[in-house]
């Protein structure tokens, strides 16, 4: 019997699991858990094109606006051709949705949630369904790919190689490479930089999505949802002031958001107006009310934070890597779908079809493991991660220039930390600063227009190529 180990107990994660499972692969998924993963802590919902007055047609021409053209449309139309297979998984597992909501970015009402808590009740009848199809799971951290010779072999946990005929890497991104993010802090993309050290390119490092509505407070930092924008609250300033249309796509609210900032501004979200704050979002009210801000009467403090990587390590159009036997789906990895800019919901998709997608690639290719000779286990530390942070919030966020971007570079060299996660942060400046723009996520203040010149993907494979 065929084995894979999937590396991520995500929506990406678990959804290959159960495809390949029920097609009688021996599954083992390695995680954290599923509370540990950012599909779990996803608020909105997923977009399907599947209603009435929709149309599959629309939603690809949303995603290519809102990824600014750089978006890879054979790309888009295979994924979003996928989303009613993909909602009828859902369906097949037991997963009911309440209602159906609009986004910044999209022409139609077409992002299904539940309780926009979307993402917990998602990841629990995945992790069920998983449980039921046989998958077996084990506790832990993958450290490093098992990789000679440009082959995959399996994992390293715990210093003990684990082998399987394929591996799936479904880890989520490296948004926790940056300062504030409320995601998981497991996400750094350790594995994303073994695999780009190990043969396997990355691409479109440089666009890194930042959440406009973060919310830094004294129990953590959270996320307040699109869709609490699209229910009708409005950004303002400390004096009352409107300075944007909420619902514009993400990159513009959050350099709006930051740029009212800059200019010694404090920004809210007024959320006063809408009824039954708590039964629509109930996640969200539980946190505001932790930390005393109750938003039936008082404004919330918000300020952008990375929120999702749309870079990852290179694939084609069946998740297939550069290295023989390994895949990567969901954050993990890139294949030209968001462009320069993840249309809101969209992320959930694509896990949903990358993860039903690749299943079908390994049991047509049928990857067998081979002959296994010494493979050496290299890395057992991680070193100095908050500087790495610093210096990409420093010197790649919101607002990018040339000159700070080579100061992050001359920094960078000085840190002593795992060079996996030093290799990955030099991919992303180096490609930032090649890309001599502004498009979408990735704003160089020195370049302020977008370039025909570079509509076109970066590739990382140590040297930046744009």
């Amino acid at each position: 019997m065929t084995s894979v180990g999937i590396v991520g107990s995500g929506a990406a994660g678990l959804t290959a699991a159960v495809a390949l499972a029920r097609r009688g692969f021996d599954v083992t998924v390695i995680g954290r858990g599923i509370k540990e993963s950012n599909s779990y802590l996803a608020q909105a919902g997923v977009a399907f094109p599947i209603l009435d007055g929709d149309s599959p047609k629309a939603h690809v021409l949303d995603t290519i606006k809102a990824g600014k053209y750089l978006n890879d449309e054979e790309t888009v139309w295979s994924v979003i051709s996928k989303a009613s297979e993909a909602y009828a998984f859902l369906l097949s597992i037991g997963l009911e949705f309440e209602t159906n909501e609009t986004e910044g970015g999209h022409s139609f009402h077409r992002v299904f949630t539940v309780r926009n808590e979307t993402g917990k009740h998602l990841m629990k009848v995945l992790y069920i369904a998983a449980k039921e199809a046989g998958v077996h799971f084990v506790e832990g951290i993958a450290e490093e790919l098992a990789v000679r010779e440009g082959r995959a072999y399996g994992i390293f946990l715990d210093g003990e190689l684990l082998t399987f005929d394929a591996t799936i890497i479904a880890t989520g991104g490296f948004a926790s490479l940056f300062k504030y993010t409320a995601g998981s802090p497991l996400n750094l993309g350790v594995l994303i930089g073994d695999s780009i050290m190990k043969g396997s390119p990355a691409r479109d490092l440089e666009f890194v999505q930042f959440h406009p509505t973060g919310y830094i407070g004294k129990n953590g930092v959270f996320l307040v949802s699109e869709a609490v924008r699209g229910a009708g609250a409005k950004l303002v300033t400390e004096n009352g002031e409107r300075f944007v249309n909420e619902l514009s796509t993400r990159d513009i609210v959050a350099r709006a958001i930051y740029n009212q900032m800059k200019a010694g501004r404090r920004v809210f979200l007024d959320a006063t107006d809408i009824e039954d704050f708590k039964k629509i979002f109930p996640q969200i009210y539980a946190f505001l009310r932790k930390d005393g801000i109750d938003p039936a009467k008082d404004l919330i403090p918000v300020s952008p934070i990375a929120h999702y990587t749309i870079g990852g390590i290179a694939v084609d159009l069946w998740y297939r890597t550069a290295i023989k036997n390994l895949y990567a789906v969901g954050e993990a990895m890139s294949n030209g779908f968001h462009g320069a800019n993840r249309l809101a919901s969209n992320s959930l998709l694509e896990c949903l079809v990358s993860g039903l997608e690749v299943a079908r690639t390994i049991a047509r290719e049928g990857p067998r493991l081979g002959e296994i000779r010494e493979i050496p286990y290299r890395f057992d530390s991680l070193g100095d991660v908050d500087t790495l942070r610093e210096i990409l919030w420093n010197h790649a966020g919101i607002v990018r220039s040339g000159s700070s971007l080579m100061d992050g570079l001359k920094r960078l060299d000085s840190v002593e930390a795992d060079p996996r996660l030093k290799l990955l942060a030099r991919g992303v400046l180096e490609c930032a600063l090649a890309r001599e723009e502004s498009r979408g996520a990735h704003y160089r203040e020195d370049f302020p227009a977008m370039s025909k010149s570079f509509e076109r993907s970066s590739f990382f494979d140590g040297r930046c190529r744009l």
